[in-house]
C-alpha cells in the first residue's frame, strides 16, 4: 500500500481506502459478518482511512465502522458526512443547530468523542455561498466535536467554490474513467490550496469492474435499479450518470487496455491514482475478496502515456457527451 497526505491535516492515508456506502444499504443484500470481514481485511492490507455517512443504512454503516475501530489497534481515520438527513433537503437546513445535531448522532454511532473528518453531504449549491455554514463548522471544531471538515460535492463548480473557505481540508467528488472533468481545472486549484481529494464512485457503481452485462439483475433495494434516472437522488450517483448500455460498450473497449496480470477493477482504480492531486480512491467492498482485489491496484505499475491517451479517446467516443458538462 502507498500513502498520500490528506490536505493540510498531516495525515498519511492509504491511496486505496474503503468506501462504506455499500455496507450500509441501497446496494442490494448485505451481510454484517461479511461486511466486517471486508473491513478487517482492508485494514490487514494497509488501509487506514474509511469513508461513511450518517444516512448509509440510517447510521448502520457508521455503527459497523465504529465496531471495527474498537476491534483494531491501528490508527484508522474515519470520515463521515452530515446534511442528507434533512427533510426537505434545503440550504436553510444547513445551520449550526442541525449540523450539531447530526454530528452528535454520528459521535454516538461511531462511539467516539471527536470525529476525524466531517463532510457536508452534497448540499444544495446555495450552501457554498453561505459563509455562515462554514463559520458554524469552525465553531464545532473549536468545541472539540470534530477535528477537520470538508465537503462532498456533485459538481465541479461546487468544489471550486468550496475551497475558497480556508478551513475546508478535503473535497470528495466523483472521479473515474467515466468522469474526467474534475481533472481539467479543479485538481490544479486543489493542489494550489493543499486540499485533499477523495475520488468517490471510483468504479461507476460497478460498471468499471467489467463484470456487468445486459443480463445483470439488480434487486429492488439497489440504487442501480431504482435511481437510474435520478428518481431518489442525483442521477450522477448511479453509474456516474452514464446510460447503462452505453457504459457497457465503453467498458468492452477499455478491457482491451487492461495491463497483464491486472483486472478491469484494478485498471480503473490505477487510472485514478495516476492523477497526483488525488489523495485516495474509496471503492466499496461487501466481501473480503473484493477489498483485497481493490487494494492490489495500489501496487500496479504506472500506466503508460499511450494507455492514458486511449482511455481519453474511449471517454470522448462514448461518455463525454452524456456527462462532461452536467457535473
Amino acid at each position: 500500500m502507498r500513502y498520500r497526505t490528506l490536505g493540510r491535516t498531516g495525515w498519511k492515508v492509504s491511496e486505496i481506502s474503503f468506501g462504506a456506502w455499500a455496507i450500509g444499504g441501497t446496494w442490494g443484500k448485505v451481510d454484517d459478518r461479511e461486511s466486517l470481514a471486508a473491513l478487517h481485511r482492508a485494514i490487514d492490507l494497509g488501509v487506514n482511512f474509511i469513508d461513511t455517512a450518517d444516512v448509509y443504512g440510517d447510521g448502520h454503516s457508521e455503527r459497523l465502522v465504529g465496531q471495527l475501530v474498537r476491534e483494531r489497534s491501528e490508527t484508522i481515520r474515519v470520515a463521515t458526512k452530515a446534511g442528507r438527513r434533512l427533510s426537505p433537503h434545503t440550504a436553510d437546513g444547513y445551520n449550526k443547530r442541525n449540523l450539531t445535531g447530526f454530528i452528535e448522532r454520528s459521535l454516538r454511532n461511531l462511539r467516539t468523542d471527536c470525529l476525524d473528518l466531517v463532510q457536508l453531504h452534497c448540499p444544495p449549491t446555495d450552501v457554498y455561498y453561505r459563509p455562515e455554514v462554514f463559520e458554524a463548522l469552525d465553531d464545532i471544531v473549536r468545541a472539540g466535536k470534530i477535528r477537520y471538515y470538508g465537503v462532498s460535492v456533485e459538481r465541479v463548480e461546487e468544489a471550486i467554490k468550496a475551497i475558497e473557505y480556508p478551513h475546508v481540508q478535503s473535497v470528495q467528488i466523483i472521479f473515474n474513467m467515466f468522469r474526467h472533468r474534475p481533472a481539467e481545472l479543479f485538481f490544479a486549484e486543489a493542489k494550489k490550496r493543499k486540499v485533499g481529494i477523495l475520488a468517490r464512485v471510483p468504479l461507476a457503481s460497478g460498471l468499471l469492474t467489467g463484470k456487468m452485462t445486459r443480463r445483470t439483475q439488480f434487486s429492488p433495494d439497489d440504487h442501480r435499479k431504482f435511481n437510474r434516472q435520478g428518481e431518489a437522488f442525483d442521477r450522477g450517483e448511479t453509474f456516474s450518470g452514464v446510460d447503462y448500455d452505453t457504459g457497457l460498450k465503453a467498458v468492452e473497449e477499455l478491457k482491451r487496455l487492461v495491463p497483464n496480470g491486472a483486472t478491469m477493477t484494478q485498471f480503473a482504480l490505477r487510472w485514478i491514482l495516476m492523477h497526483d492531486a488525488v489523495t485516495c480512491a474509496i471503492p466499496g467492498a461487501k466481501h473480503p475478496d473484493q477489498a483485497e482485489q481493490n487494494i492490489r491496484a495500489s501496487s500496479l505499475p504506472r500506466l503508460s502515456r499511450a494507455t492514458m491517451v486511449k482511455v481519453e479517446a474511449i471517454y470522448s467516443k462514448y461518455i463525454r457527451q452524456q456527462v462532461h458538462h452536467r457535473w
